[in-house]
């Protein structure tokens, strides 16, 4: 499925397919916190396994031109000038 914007086509499943850094940290300790009644003293290894993967992903630069919002930006520009 897609979306079309002035006859420019979209596939919106090609951008989901983007890698979702630290999401088995999250989901674990999303579900540790479930288990013990949102009680994060008994979830402290996945909360460091989390906090660690999120400092590791802080260095990493995201590349803004492969973003859809880029490029549906960089189309518009020429519309309205």
């Amino acid at each position: 499925m897609g979306r079309k914007a002035d006859g420019l086509y979209i596939n919106s499943k090609k951008f989901g397919v983007v890698g979702k850094p630290c999401m088995k940290e999250m989901l674990s300790f999303l579900g540790c916190l479930s288990l013990n009644k949102n009680n994060d003293d008994k979830c402290v290894r996945q909360k460091d396994l989390l906090l660690a993967c999120a400092e590791a992903q802080r260095g990493k630069p995201k590349n803004p031109a492969r973003t859809i919002n880029y490029h549906l930006q960089r189309l518009g520009r020429d519309k309205f000038l």
